[in-house]
């Protein structure tokens, strides 16, 4: 059979990318979006494209001091041509639904008759994990989904270049893909391919070494990924710590684990694809081993969701061991039973129905949120909730009130508070939004009100297009 993915494959991934893209979109619009991560990459992007230092006013962190991201930096291009926070959710999008590409070469490459590489595309997009990351702002990561399909390829067509060139370009979206490359190697090292296990590790060891090394010190004082032995303090004290102790110590991974939230998280991650898996999937699942205990290890517990990130690697993994099951079908009928199946588990299990319920608790805010945010200026440094900062993140100073930046709200050179403290967002009080309102007010800044709640003060010696407090404005949200 040709490897080579049909045209209509091409155009039902676009296709679905463009939607997904539209409901990532819709999303931000109906103010669903947070700080973290959309805010905070948006804010990335934006000083890369201006030429200025990628340094997050919200965490004080450089952008590569945050996970090593250097393909990040390709986005400063595109903002330099137009900034918008587009340019990511559009991307990203794409990404994942591009993936279904590799996904049919890989089909091919196992056998798959063209109607089971058409199920195993299906398989991907239809994996709820997928979706509702889609959805959940934004992450580099996703960006290289393609290329750890085409990396899995290469490793079973013998390309060892094209091999190493694709982990690279993973490791340069997120260092946690390290557990990926390792575990890729981990898969090698079972096959019994020295050569290739080697390089793998080395590399992925090469690179945690540069970072802890060399990296992390020198943009964030050694400290590793936002905090990450607050989040696995148990395995040691910072991301090489941890690592290392993975490695060496790895039955200590199992001494921290909660196994009943585990198996239920393990349980909805595989569902989609467990029907198909074979004892020859084995070999590449073993290749999520690292991941799945750093993950089962985090003290948090969105590592163990279905809606964040952290576990997007594992999706590819799952759909591939789902291709060499389907491999040694006797028949190569296509499986509707196992469409239904997959179909059955992404309305279950995926978030689509938010859009008629939660995302829709911030619709009266829109247009008071419009009117707001259109008297905002480029140099004002704005203090407000987290869901506006994706909003207006493309300036040097935006932060959102949570207690740290609260306490210190009135000596960090804030000019503009913008808050609602009927609805303080994620990170922030409402008690927290009022005081730093009312203390506001005590120091004559100018203020402006809006039927919804939210609130606008500025200093008084910034540029101000405001009426003072004691006039308050109720406007009518838009439509």
């Amino acid at each position: 059979m040709n490897s080579t993915p049909p045209a209509r494959l091409w155009w039902t991934s676009f296709g679905i990318g463009v939607l997904g893209w539209g409901l990532a979109a819709s999303r931000h619009w109906l103010l669903q979006s947070n700080a973290y991560d959309l805010g905070l990459f948006d804010q990335w992007a934006w000083l890369l494209g201006n030429g200025l230092p990628p340094v997050s006013s919200m965490e004080d962190v450089h952008v590569l001091a945050d996970h090593g991201a250097w393909m990040f930096y390709g986005s400063g291009l595109l903002y330099w041509f137009q900034p918008s926070v587009h340019w990511l959710l559009a991307s990203q999008a794409l990404a994942l639904s591009l993936t279904a590409i590799p996904v049919w070469i890989l089909g091919t490459q196992a056998g798959l008759s063209r109607r089971l590489c058409w199920f195993s595309c299906l398989l991907w997009w239809l994996q709820p994990l997928v979706f509702n990351v889609n959805l959940f702002d934004f992450h580099p990561e996703t960006w290289v989904m393609p290329a750890l399909a085409l990396a899995i390829w290469c490793q079973r067509q013998q390309r060892f270049g094209g091999w190493l060139l694709l982990l690279v370009l993973m490791l340069g979206c997120r260092d946690g893909l390290v557990l990926i490359t390792l575990g890729l190697s981990l898969s090698l090292l079972i096959q019994r391919r020295w050569r290739w296990a080697i390089a793998g590790a080395g590399l992925s060891g090469a690179w945690v070494l540069l970072l802890s090394q060399w990296l992390y010190p020198l943009f964030r004082g050694g400290e590793g990924p936002k905090a990450a032995g607050r989040m696995f303090s148990h395995l040691g004290n910072n991301f090489g710590d941890i690592l290392f102790t993975l490695m060496s110590r790895p039955w200590l991974a199992f001494t921290h684990i909660d196994f009943g939230d585990g198996a239920f998280y393990l349980l909805v991650l595989i569902l989609p694809t467990l029907p198909f898996w074979r004892r020859r999937s084995l070999v590449i699942l073993s290749a999520a081993v690292p991941l799945l205990l750093v993950n089962l290890n985090a003290e948090a517990s969105s590592y163990r969701t279905l809606i964040h990130h952290y576990s997007l690697p594992l999706a590819v993994l799952s759909v591939t061991a789902a291709i060499d099951g389907l491999a040694l079908r006797p028949r190569q009928t296509f499986p509707w039973k196992g469409v239904i199946w997959a179909v059955t588990l992404w309305i279950a299990l995926a978030k689509p129905w938010f859009f008629t319920g939660s995302y829709l608790n911030r619709v009266n805010v829109i247009g008071d949120a419009q009117q707001a945010i259109s008297k905002l200026t480029p140099q004002d440094r704005v203090l407000t909730t987290s869901y506006f900062v994706p909003q207006i993140s493309q300036r040097q100073h935006v932060a959102f009130a949570k207690k740290s930046q609260s306490k210190q709200a009135f000596r960090n050179g804030w000019t503009v508070f913008l808050l609602n403290p009927n609805d303080p967002g994620w990170g922030s009080k409402k008690r927290l939004q009022a005081d730093l309102l009312s203390q506001a007010k005590d120091k004559n800044w100018t203020c402006q009100s809006w039927d919804s709640g939210l609130e606008l003060c500025r200093k008084p010696d910034a540029k101000s297009t405001l009426l003072p407090h004691k006039k308050p404005v109720h406007s009518v949200p838009q439509p």
